[in-house]
């Protein structure tokens, strides 16, 4: 009775949206390659005490541990082009400041650390020129943070003077 009145409220609610048909008739085991995009999992207790945990959807969320075990670090960035900074921070617990390591080669920014089973890495591509000299890091209660300056914009070409 209940998911009977959640799928109408469902249906009503969405219909602006999407056409209901081409989500809920989708044939099973077929992963669709247009939107609207959507996964759930309905967990319940079997006979024996032990759970069942049943997916649905057209697609499966990407997991944030890939197959070799390393967690991939979220980085948030932000700029502040009036002091010509930019910040990173990424979230990294469980881990000292001597097993992170980060390297800046052409604008892009690799992060990797490990400390027992716990594996982290990412490469993180700048939007803006920086300079690879001026990086600063700290590492604080599991949280990352780079600072970098921005590099000096220098004039493309040569000067010419006119006689």
């Amino acid at each position: 009775m209940f998911d009977d009145q959640f799928e109408k409220t469902f249906r009503r609610l969405s219909s602006p949206f999407f056409s209901m048909g081409d989500v809920f008739d989708a044939p099973q085991g077929e992963i669709q390659t247009h939107g609207p995009y959507y996964y759930g999992y309905q967990m319940t207790i079997g006979p024996d005490g032990k759970p069942i945990v049943k997916e649905w959807g057209n697609t499966k969320p990407l997991s944030a541990i890939s197959d070799s075990g390393i967690r991939d670090v979220y980085v948030d960035e932000t700029i502040d082009e009036q002091d010509r900074v930019i910040k990173l921070v990424a979230e990294m617990p469980g881990i000292e400041k001597s097993d992170i390591q980060v390297n800046v080669a052409d604008n892009v920014v690799s992060i990797s650390a490990e400390h027992g089973e716990r594996k982290y890495g990412t490469k993180f591509p700048l939007k803006y020129d920086v300079d690879g000299n001026s990086a600063k890091a700290k590492y604080t209660n599991g949280v990352l943070e780079l600072t970098f300056s921005l590099a000096e914009k220098k004039p493309k070409g040569r000067i010419v003077s006119v006689e």
